[in-house]
């Protein structure tokens, strides 16, 4: 699945990259042993939650740098450090709650747009997930999709107990900022991909571009400058209301 996902993202040249459940440190070494006919070898940084699997890759001496964090708390890298990320079997966790505390929609919210800010213009993921049902396929594409990805879900063995589904993801492209990007035509290998447009949604739902200057169209701003690692003000019930005359 490693090599299948390296195969979607088409790296032509050694690269930066985040590998999100990085577990005992398998996929790392597929990483680090990329021959270089084939863009490799690539540097990597590896996430994980659970601190017995990062042990073991401690003890296999595996090359890339590892990280003790939960990927639902967000991505702690400064904006644009990675070329490109990878992930397998991990991010479908993202939509369990073990408790009414837990909020899967909001841990997949803050794990996509840190994904988004810490990815280089230009960048790209793939995701191989096991969905529990068509709502969880649903909720983890559409929070990619919201935190301005272009996204798209490629089935391999399709209708077999070997069925994978990769969600693959672009930063920038040709399309409006904040829509997500074009994916379609970027990746090798991706003929029959269901390329996910989110325009196309939003005419569809009738949705209106917010008025400039409005609330809502300072909190879409906003929300676009989070995705690139920016600082910005909390909003607030004042956010977007025009002041009166100063005397």
């Amino acid at each position: 699945m490693t090599n299948r996902a390296l195969e979607l993202l088409d790296l032509d040249s050694p690269s930066m990259i985040l590998d999100i459940g990085c577990g005992s440190g398998l996929s790392g070494e597929i990483l680090t042993s990329v021959d270089p006919e084939d863009g490799g070898p690539h540097i990597w940084v590896g996430m994980d939650i659970s601190a017995s699997m990062l042990d073991i890759a401690l003890q296999r001496d595996v090359e890339g740098d590892l990280m003790l964090a939960d990927i639902g708390q967000g991505v702690p890298f400064r904006a644009g450090s990675f070329d490109a990320a990878i992930s397998i079997s991990a991010i479908q966790w993202l939509c369990n709650a073990d408790s009414s505390d837990v909020s899967p929609t909001g841990r997949l919210s803050r794990f996509f747009n840190g994904l988004y800010a810490s990815l280089k213009r230009g960048g790209r993921a793939v995701c191989q997930f096991y969905p529990k049902n068509d709502q969880q396929r649903t909720m983890i594409s559409g929070a990619a999709i919201k935190a301005g990805f272009g996204a798209g879900i490629l089935e391999d063995d399709p209708g077999t107990k070997n069925s994978k589904l990769y969600l693959v993801l672009t930063v920038g492209g040709s399309a409006a900022e904040g829509n997500g990007g074009d994916i379609t035509g970027v990746v090798k290998g991706m003929e029959g991909i269901d390329v996910m447009d989110t325009r196309k949604k939003h005419r569809e739902k009738g949705r209106k571009i917010p008025k400039k200057g409005s609330k809502a169209w300072i909190i879409s701003k906003k929300e676009q400058m989070e995705r690139k690692g920016k600082i910005v003000k909390a909003s607030s019930k004042y956010t977007g209301r025009k002041r009166g005359p100063t005397f």
